[in-house]
């Protein structure tokens, strides 16, 4: 671990006469043009999980636009406004690959979010983000799937699209070593998400004290194991599997949570229903999330990205940052390759104690 506390006064520029941290500076830094909405493409669904986030709230409750000539006139509407990257979610997009792909048409960056039940053709060259919530007997209990990690790997191995999201929770912790094996040998990328509960649920998978600190250990430990394979790095870990959430680490940068329209994700970030409509005061990359247990993956890659000067205070701070950006732009940007971290050991979140 190393202390972030230091009393020097560091300057940006002092900060970056470190080659290794300038080299990733400059690599990272080319895509700070990337703004994101999220749009939800179907209410439907081919499974049925616990704790599953569109299932909450008023927006599953939409009707489905299924018109391909609707969803490319809003593309080139958000293009008209600014906006770089799409991610597509809601209950299952895989489920209308049409709408799919007139959004790859239009907007050629982004990711779709899926079960990796269903292939998704690869004419749609957006990131594939797979679900994991554990093995085989955790899926089928958890989300009435049988053998689905199998059926996962077969229908996406060997595809560049394709990064597997091992979701950890209260309860599957241990599993993510099995899981992480499997990926390995069969040569699929891997990375690490948080379970972050609906607001109002409070069964067995939202995460104590006990389980953050179990999980940030596995969590490590497999990006050590699989360094091939785990898109990963100490201050994903660290963000992650902190006791006090995103929004209390970093002021979360969502319209949800943010009033300020002047500049960034409060301005320019919006959640489309299927409807095509979207609500500003619900609107955030995992809408209906209770905020104050938000760890979300998709959620940091916006929020902690966003919190560069609070990070570039002093070398070590700065190296951690810049590992976490060249993870989320690996993990989400089509041909962008991960470097070796900089820092691996623990750097404590800016202002804020290691746990």
């Amino acid at each position: 671990m190393k202390d972030n506390l230091s009393n020097k006064e560091w300057k940006f520029s002092e900060i970056l006469t470190d080659q290794s941290i300038r080299a990733k500076w400059e690599k990272v830094r080319k895509y700070f043009f990337l703004r994101e909405s999220t749009y939800d493409m179907a209410n439907r669904c081919n499974i049925r999980c616990e704790g599953c986030y569109y299932y909450e709230g008023d927006k599953q409750f939409t009707e489905e636009n299924r018109d391909p000539a609707a969803w490319r006139e809003l593309m080139r509407a958000e293009k008209a406004r600014g906006i770089t990257y799409v991610v597509l979610a809601g209950a299952e997009p895989s489920l209308v690959p049409e709408l799919c792909k007139v959004c790859f048409q239009e907007m050629p960056l982004g990711t779709i979010a899926t079960n990796g039940l269903k292939f998704i053709s690869e004419s749609i060259n957006y990131k594939i983000h797979i679900s994991v919530w554990g093995n085989d007997a955790t899926s089928s209990k958890i989300r009435n799937a049988k053998n689905m990690l199998l059926r996962q790997i077969e229908n996406y191995q060997g595809d560049p699209r394709a990064v597997f999201v091992y979701t950890f929770t209260h309860d599957n912790i241990d599993q993510a070593r099995e899981v992480a094996g499997v990926l390995a040998e069969h040569g699929c990328k891997l990375t690490f998400n948080m379970f972050s509960a609906p607001v109002g649920y409070e069964g067995q998978l939202r995460h104590t004290i006990s389980s953050l600190k179990k999980t940030r250990k596995i969590m490590i430990e497999l990006l050590e194991k699989y360094p091939a394979s785990v898109l990963f790095s100490h201050y994903n870990a660290v963000t992650h599997t902190h006791q006090s959430g995103l929004h209390d680490l970093y002021s979360c940068s969502y319209p949800r949570m943010n009033p300020s329209t002047d500049i960034g994700l409060g301005r320019s970030f919006r959640q489309y229903r299927t409807d095509l409509s979207w609500d500003r005061a619900v609107a955030c990359c995992v809408p209906d999330t209770d905020c104050a247990d938000c760890r979300h993956y998709a959620s940091g890659s916006a929020i902690v990205t966003a919190r560069l000067f609070r990070h570039a205070t002093d070398p070590e701070t700065f190296k951690a940052w810049l590992d976490y950006v060249d993870t989320y732009l690996a993990v989400w940007v089509m041909g962008y390759e991960k470097s070796d971290n900089l820092c691996r050991y623990i750097v404590a979140p800016p202002g804020q104690p290691v746990f």
